[in-house]
């Protein structure tokens, strides 16, 4: 990796996300700008309440007590890692139970301080400060070059040396402003439980400072609890020293392939032979994959008998390598929450703690998730939750408006399934989200030919619905792709194409059959189509007469639309709903604006960002949007939710569960969301009735109180304020007369490209075709 630059936007996340470190040998005036000043720590609780008693959980844990929640050099997957505000933040917004978890490094006149990494360069400023004096030594055999701290003095490094967050989706923002963390700067914060790790203990020995003695004569003064390390003879030689201690010693596995340095074994012999390992060692730390192992395609295994076989042998197990912002297998869905239940609640067996960037999440997985799947969803309502409304069924999981998408979204426990019609040249009412089935279908390997441009649907070409019959349509596969793709964030791969798309028919059939409260559909483009002869309007409206849906006492029926006019024509169906679809930001709603949306609707659906405003990809406040419409006596209804850590402000933690809260506490109606299992997963948890006053709960995000922890000269410009909703962007022209045979296919201006890209198409080459089809795939991972 040395010479390869590795950039991104200040305030705001890679536009193509790699999750890595930074690289060594990048130029330090490249890293951000850097000021060396110390904040303020974080008036921030997300999760210390005073407590009434909390409900007695049994835990497969060794001990029958909780899983410990282990902080990786504090919250690390925010701050630079062993910063001291990293660590007392991960105090503040953790269990009170948390360990904080400290990498020992040893200075030259032998002061410990935490840090990850034994090379200082790639997650300090030290080459800046310090240009000559990097070094290559040799490290288990091989050749290590970089800033090491065994030749640096321990003033040195604490006077001049400054802190980088070394992963590169994290925020940059904060590098340059924190220095090291001595072992007794973390002592002083009074942790709850201190865990020492020792990775290169030889190395250091073989520059004649000993770890272990430096250990065993301060680990009362430190309270230390746990000391890990992969390094089989320093634990002997350590438990020698500490015998009398009721200090916990843990045996650190790295890859099985890589040879433990005293006993010239590799890890994966060495697991094969556990009763050796508790000779020494009262605990084993591995990485989650030696319990949870996934396959090259990135699906869960089943998983192995190493926690079993441990807590048999009285060894406690610690998993780590936990991250939200970590891809690690598709089974999870992005939501990190459900990656810790895969290995703390399950019905076998429980790991007895985590090591984790992010402890938060993990203490909201012990404290609020886990044994609660059999818990009822309690009904939404004003004084419970908002609604959980789908967009396209859970088309995180399943190609969007396919069956198999909508019979997940009833399983997750969605309230509302949603149906976006478009309709067929032949006027069928289907299921998809854009009328342009390049996005969802595999209509671009298949009709070329029908590639056209129409302005008043969208701008660029596209293959559009009302240029194909509902026969060729039912040619085309479903196709998931997702909105992050291009950065590498796939979703469910192994059902890409799978599913069947439905007609409006057979959507409204299977609702009537399943379990949600309601239906939503989604009526766009009625004045385009009614210049093609199609009555879309017509054509749902008696898709829900045959249904019956006009005379529906179960089930709430929602129509929703960004046409007024298309909301004034279901005024003679009473007993709907009548949502008006807010598609652009807004920083506010003028008072004339929301008295002529309270004449046609019941409700609005609005965008995220016209709730909460961010400035790069921090949160800077709250606007006033959902009070004034509540005012008016409007539901409020707010998307698109996704689960994909790229989708959430920093002040999210890089978990969708935090951002589903803040939008709860608001009092929104309705949570618009591609992922309707993460919601339900949080509403069945004791942690949603705030009125109960746990020990531990997810706490909303604070816009502004990440943000007033930066120097604003790092961020990028600021943009100016959305524009303020007016009667004039809400009120629309009545809807024209459906014209009786149309005016034709969707066509292009002469002059214009991609009408010579058709032409083209009709003698396509192969190569012509996988570029076309590679458009379509980058059309649909950009949509909304």
């Amino acid at each position: 990796m040395s010479g390869r630059k590795c950039e991104k936007a200040k305030g705001s996340r890679p536009a193509v996300w790699i999750h890595q470190v930074r690289c060594e040998g990048v130029p330090p005036n490249q890293m951000g700008i850097r000021y060396h000043r110390m904040f303020l720590i974080l008036l921030l609780l997300h999760g210390a309440n005073a407590a009434l008693k909390d409900p007695v959980q049994k835990w497969q844990t060794l001990s029958g007590a909780p899983p410990l929640v282990i902080a990786r050099g504090g919250y690390s997957g925010l701050f630079p890692d062993s910063s001291h505000l990293a660590y007392q933040f991960a105090l503040e917004n953790s269990l009170p139970e948390t360990v904080l978890f400290c990498d020992l490094k040893l200075s030259s006149d032998n002061v410990g301080f935490c840090k990850t990494c034994l090379v200082l360069n790639n997650s300090t400023l030290i080459a800046e400060v310090f240009p000559k004096d990097d070094k290559t030594y040799k490290v288990n055999g091989e050749d290590r070059h970089g800033w090491f701290s065994v030749d640096f003095t321990s003033d040195q490094l604490m006077h001049n040396v400054t802190l980088i967050q070394n992963v590169l989706s994290r925020p940059s923002v904060f590098d340059g402003t924190m220095g090291m963390s001595l072992v007794d700067d973390v002592v002083g914060l009074q942790p709850p439980q201190l865990w020492i790790n020792v990775q290169y203990a030889q190395f250091f020995l073989d520059h004649k400072l000993n770890i272990e003695e430096y250990i065993s004569s301060k680990a009362k003064e430190f309270g230390i609890n746990y000391v890990s390390s992969p390094e089989v003879g320093f634990l002997k030689n350590l438990g020698v020293k500490l015998r009398k201690s009721n200090v916990k010693l843990v045996l650190r596995f790295l890859d099985e392939q890589l040879i433990e340095p005293s006993t010239k074994q590799s890890y994966g012999a060495i697991l094969k032979d556990l009763k050796s390992v508790k000779t020494f060692a009262s605990g084993i730390l591995v990485p989650k994959t030696y319990i949870w192992p996934v396959n090259k395609d990135h699906y869960l295994q089943p998983a192995t008998n190493l926690v079993k076989d441990a807590h048999d042998l009285g060894l406690e197990v610690y998993a780590y390598k936990f991250a939200n912002d970590i891809f690690s297998s598709y089974n999870y869905s992005y939501d990190p929450s459900a990656e810790y239940l895969q290995f703390i609640d399950n019905s076998d067996f429980s790991v007895d703690g985590v090591l984790t960037d992010f402890p938060s999440t993990a203490s909201a997985a012990i404290a609020c998730l886990a044994h609660t799947k059999g818990n009822p969803l309690p009904p939404p309502g004003n004084d419970t939750r908002p609604l959980i409304i789908t967009h396209n069924g859970a088309s995180g999981i399943f190609p969007g408006g396919t069956d198999l998408a909508y019979r997940q979204a009833v399983e997750d426990g969605a309230d509302i399934i949603d149906c976006s019609v478009q309709m067929s040249k032949d006027a069928v009412p289907f299921c998809l989200d854009s009328p342009d089935i390049t996005k969802g279908t595999t209509a671009a390997t298949m009709f070329l030919t029908k590639v056209a441009t129409v302005n008043e649907i969208q701008k660029g070409s596209g293959i559009f619905s009302f240029d194909l019959s509902w026969s060729e349509i039912q040619t085309l596969k479903p196709d998931l792709v997702g909105p992050f793709s291009q950065q590498g964030l796939k979703r469910n791969p192994a059902a890409k194409n799978s599913g069947k798309l439905m007609t409006l028919a057979d959507f409204l059939a299977f609702s009537k059959s399943s379990n949600v409260s309601g239906i939503l559909v989604d009526i766009r483009n009625a004045p385009y189509l009614a210049t093609r002869g199609i009555g879309i309007v017509d054509a749902v409206s008696s898709a829900l007469i045959n249904a019956s849906y006009d005379k529906e006492t179960r089930q709430q029926v929602l129509i929703a639309s960004e046409d007024s006019a298309v909301l004034g024509a279901f005024n003679k169906f009473p007993g709907f709903k009548r949502v008006l679809q807010i598609g652009n930001v807004i920083s506010d709603a003028s008072k004339q604006s929301v008295e002529e949306v309270a004449k046609f609707a019941d409700a609005v659906s609005i965008s995220r960002g016209s709730v909460v405003q961010a400035h790069g990809s921090f949160l800077v406040q709250f606007t006033n949007v959902v009070d004034k419409m509540h005012a008016a006596n409007l539901s409020v209804y707010v998307g698109l939710l996704k689960d994909e850590f790229m989708n959430l402000g920093f002040d999210f933690l890089a978990n969708p569960m935090v951002e589903i809260v803040t939008y709860s506490s608001l009092m929104v109606d309705g949570i618009v969301t591609e992922f309707p299992a993460t919601a339900a997963e949080y509403f069945r948890s004791p942690c949603s009735d705030f009125s109960k006053n746990l020990t531990y709960t997810i706490m909303p995000a604070k816009p502004g109180s990440l943000l007033s922890l930066t120097d604003p000269s790092v961020l990028p410009p600021a943009e100016g304020p959305a524009p303020v909703l007016e009667p004039a962007d809400v009120v629309d022209p009545p809807l024209p007369a459906v014209t009786v045979g149309g005016h034709g296919a969707a066509s292009s201006p002469s002059n214009d490209s991609s009408t010579k890209s058709s032409a083209i198409a009709v003698g396509a080459s192969s190569g012509f075709c996988l570029l076309v089809a590679g458009l379509a795939a980058l059309l649909a991972a950009s949509s909304r």
